[in-house]
């Protein structure tokens, strides 16, 4: 086979496996018939009362998640959202500072962080979080564009 054949299928095979959803590969997902581990009941009760805005019951639950999992970045961005929604920025901020630390590349953290910054009026802060999702999203992503849409909402407010 020609060099620039063997190029173009190396190629192609590159790109497919980069397009084809997780697991037909054996990375995971629903082809491989690996075994997950349990689901913790606080953390699926956290999260019903997330979407319900009852964010005390929210930070009871996930202390307790938090608590067996310390090493859970997803459980200090969720602990981080609920304490920010009911108020409570210092605890937010420490919480989303430990999810970042356990994982510099979380988006959700950075997202919420940056609105978290946005709160306190410090929009060079959530600029700089914006910044960072620019360059952890390749070609954007949910967490940059909802990060942007409310850094141009609260200029357009401190505008007026």
């Amino acid at each position: 086979m020609k060099p620039f054949i063997r190029i173009f299928f190396i190629a192609l095979g590159l790109g497919l496996a980069l397009v084809m959803p997780r697991g037909v590969f054996g990375s995971g997902g629903s082809y491989d018939m690996q075994v997950s581990a349990p689901v913790d009941p606080d953390l699926v009760q956290a999260n019903k009362a997330i979407k319900e805005k009852n964010w005390d019951q929210a930070v009871d639950l996930l202390t307790r998640v938090q608590a067996r999992d310390d090493k859970n970045a997803e459980i200090f961005n969720l602990l981080g959202y609920s304490e920010r929604n009911r108020g409570n920025l210092e605890a937010a901020f420490k919480h989303y500072e430990r999810a970042l630390a356990l994982n510099p590349k979380h988006r959700g953290a950075h997202e919420y962080l940056g609105e978290a910054y946005l709160m306190t009026g410090n929009i060079a802060k959530a600029e700089e979080q914006l910044a960072v999702l620019n360059k952890l999203c390749l070609f954007s992503c949910e967490e940059y564009r909802d990060l942007k849409t409310a850094i141009a909402g609260y200029k357009r407010n401190a505008a007026k």
